[in-house]
């Protein structure tokens, strides 16, 4: 596929995040396969979007006018996109090199929807080590019990992921109903988009390819204990929503292997850890692993009774 026939969108909202976004988009300059076009969506800032016109002269810059979040700005690149395969990587990840070759290759099989990859966490201060690998889509990376070589998946990480550009036109953009609002710990915006063209498309895949590989960053307060129960509440709440819109079964299914098989052998290795070791931090992890199922499970619940929070 030639290289004009790819855009990637990176998605902003804050100048806090300015020297993040400066290098995500020089990891794109510096892909083997180069994208034909670079374009900086901006969630309603006029100053940022300035900014990013007048230092990013080689990017394609947009803003997003619509409604407050990233499933808006996502639109909004989309809309101002140009190529055939619509990438996106986050303001504060880095591609490596080989990113983009390694998800478009995926698409000389007329049967491949969307290609995406792994997302490796970079912590500001090195990982707690009671934080378990488990749970790493708390910080938006990859997490045990993802394939370990490319395989069909549900749905593709936000950081990570790209999609032929025809879906958007066909099934229509990210849905406004769920997904991030600044910093507002939600999400799900890009589960329920690869829920709605697969059932739109049977017999079509998505695809985790693990080689294609960027590195997110993580501050350190999403390192916090606080920040993970209320990440894993609201992840439930976001499951709860996709369930209304895409149906119980389909919006879960990936969950029940997760919650059934994953997640105990988390708590049996760091129990077994503790008991050789007398570690401390192993059963501290193992702690971890039944709080977050509980309180993910205790937000999809009450999302589902219809609970909301004003936010």
């Amino acid at each position: 596929m030639k290289s004009l026939d790819v855009s990637v969108v990176v998605c902003t909202y804050s100048e806090r995040r300015w020297n993040e976004l400066v290098a995500a988009v020089q990891s794109l300059r510096r892909q083997h396969v180069a994208p034909g076009e670079i374009v900086v969506a901006v969630d309603n800032n006029a100053p940022l979007a300035a900014r990013a016109r007048d230092a990013l002269p080689d990017v394609v810059v947009v803003e997003n006018r619509d409604r407050r979040g990233l499933s808006s700005t996502r639109n909004a690149g989309i809309a101002a996109a140009q190529g055939e395969i619509v990438a996106f990587l986050d303001d504060d990840a880095v591609a490596q090199p080989d990113w983009l070759a390694n998800l478009v290759a995926w698409y000389e099989d007329p049967r491949v929807l969307g290609a995406g990859g792994a997302v490796e966490p970079l912590w500001e201060h090195g990982r707690p080590g009671w934080f378990p690998d488990e749970f790493d889509w708390v910080v938006g990376c990859s997490y045990r019990g993802l394939p370990r070589r490319a395989a069909a998946v549900r749905n593709l990480i936000g950081a990570n992921m790209s999609f032929r550009r025809d879906l958007f036109e066909s099934a229509g953009g990210f849905s406004a109903a769920v997904g991030r609002v600044g910093e507002r710990p939600v999400g799900c915006e890009e589960t329920e988009f690869c829920i709605r063209i697969l059932q739109r498309s049977p017999g079509c895949v998505l695809v985790y390819d693990p080689r294609a590989r960027v590195a997110h960053q993580v501050p350190a307060a999403r390192g916090r204990v606080r920040y993970f129960v209320s990440r894993c509440f609201a992840e439930g709440l976001s499951k709860a929503a996709v369930a209304r819109l895409r149906g119980r079964g389909v919006a879960l299914a990936t969950q029940r292997r997760y919650a059934l098989r994953v997640l105990p052998s988390g708590v049996a290795a760091a129990t077994r850890q503790a008991l050789a070791s007398r570690s401390v931090t192993s059963l501290e992890r193992g702690g971890a692993i039944a709080l977050g199922l509980a309180t993910t499970t205790a937000g999809y619940l009450l999302g589902r009774a219809g609970w909301t929070r004003a936010a």
